[in-house]
């Protein structure tokens, strides 16, 4: 963030329930701080029973536990001080300063294909996450998002962010299909986390960011 003026950060997703909610928010806002307003808090609920009750939560109330964590965090960032009464937080007249550089918060980008997580999407996000989905998959998952928009009566806007990972096998001109979509960010998977694999897999990026350009 320091070296760099327009590249945007975030997560990918920060699994939301099985952290405590007020140390999120503060290094939420604390990044948001560093990097002059441009981070992004993509979100999820987790896939992994055993890390989610390795870190004393329960597994099966996970999704209501991610939207009281959520709420939490939300009003920290926008009110000047909070109480807050709920099923797995409760607190008095809580202040969380400084408030994030964005207004009216960190954008929140909520992750993962299941109903719960698209109305979550609704509920909270200024964005929906898809990881490894290529065009077609692309195009349902966003009909049960703007399903998940008419049940709560509402509509998706233009500024409704849709952030899509492709499969590692993603052809150039595929990026076309996404854009007809109206996908606004391909974040593309680094093929792995040691250095080799990355080293293979960047002259890839490249030709996609040519191809782009």
């Amino acid at each position: 963030a320091a070296a760099t003026s327009k590249l945007r950060f975030g997560t990918g997703v920060a699994l939301v329930p099985q952290r405590n909610p007020i140390y999120t928010a503060k290094e939420v806002c604390t990044l948001d701080w560093l990097s002059d307003g441009r981070f992004d808090f993509g979100i999820g609920v987790g896939w992994n029973k055993e890390e989610v009750e390795g870190c004393g939560y329960r597994w099966e109330d996970r999704g209501a536990r991610c939207d009281e964590f959520l709420e939490v965090m939300r009003r920290l960032w926008t009110e000047p001080v909070v109480d807050f009464k709920g099923k797995w937080v409760s607190f008095e007249t809580m202040k969380m300063d400084p408030k994030p550089i964005q207004k009216p918060h960190v954008p929140i980008i909520v992750g993962g294909c299941a109903d719960q997580a698209f109305r979550r999407a609704v509920k909270f996000g200024a964005g929906w996450y898809g990881f490894n989905l290529d065009p077609e998959r692309t195009k349902g998952m966003l009909a049960k998002l703007d399903a998940a928009f008419a049940k709560a009566g509402k509509t998706r806007g233009p500024d409704y962010r849709i952030v899509i990972t492709p499969p590692m096998s993603m052809a150039p001109d595929a990026m076309q299909a996404y854009a007809e979509l109206g996908v606004h960010e391909l974040v593309v998977n680094l093929g792995g986390q040691k250095p080799e694999q990355v080293d293979k897999r960047l002259p890839q990026i490249g030709s996609l960011v040519k191809k782009a350009a």
